[in-house]
């Protein structure tokens, strides 16, 4: 299974990263799990802020802290929508050569590990992960600490192990067990 087609390409956030040798053979973005958090933050947020305006419309002079109390859950709503964009625009990228991990929105950080530098991979699941379909990549390589050693909030771990393991490793085609 390949999770990107060869007439897919890569958005320009990402595809200016890639050498012209290369060619992609995975590309995703992380799952919306990592998102959790600050929907949990908001929606605590807006349940606070309508108890406490139902605290605060019930006394005499509260219209101030009405107004902070809103205002600081807007923070929240902005924090959310600033999350959701970086999210959008974060991808983890396996080429021929090499692994990506492109984040951020206005500082943009790039994580690579080349593909000949990784001695051993595995990944993980937490019992959320296995839920929502989510899991996190741990990359080794040999005695070297590298800018790309964890990638969490991995959709479809199993698939992208065994493909990515399949370019790591690769096995005998001349069908001998």
């Amino acid at each position: 299974m390949r999770l990107v087609t060869h007439g897919d390409s890569a958005p320009s956030s990402v595809n200016r990263y890639l050498l012209p040798q290369e060619q992609q053979v995975i590309m995703v973005r992380r799952h919306p799990a990592v998102l959790l958090r600050p929907v949990a933050e908001v929606f605590g947020g807006l349940v606070v802020a309508g108890l406490l305006s139902r605290f605060f419309s019930g006394e005499g002079g509260g219209g101030t802290a009405l107004v902070v109390v809103w205002w600081l859950w807007l923070l929240l709503l902005i924090r959310f929508v600033w999350k959701v964009a970086e999210w959008s625009v974060d991808y983890f990228v396996v080429t021929s050569k090499r692994m990506l991990l492109t984040t951020g929105l206005i500082t943009r950080k790039v994580a690579m590990m080349p593909l000949g530098k990784v001695t051993d991979m595995s990944f993980q699941r937490s019992l959320l992960g296995r839920m929502l379909g989510y899991g996190e990549f741990i990359l080794e390589s040999a005695g070297q600490d590298q800018a790309l050693s964890t990638v969490k909030y991995i959709p479809y771990p199993e698939t992208l192990y065994l493909e990515v393991c399949s370019m790591l490793f690769p096995g005998k085609d001349d069908g001998d067990d």
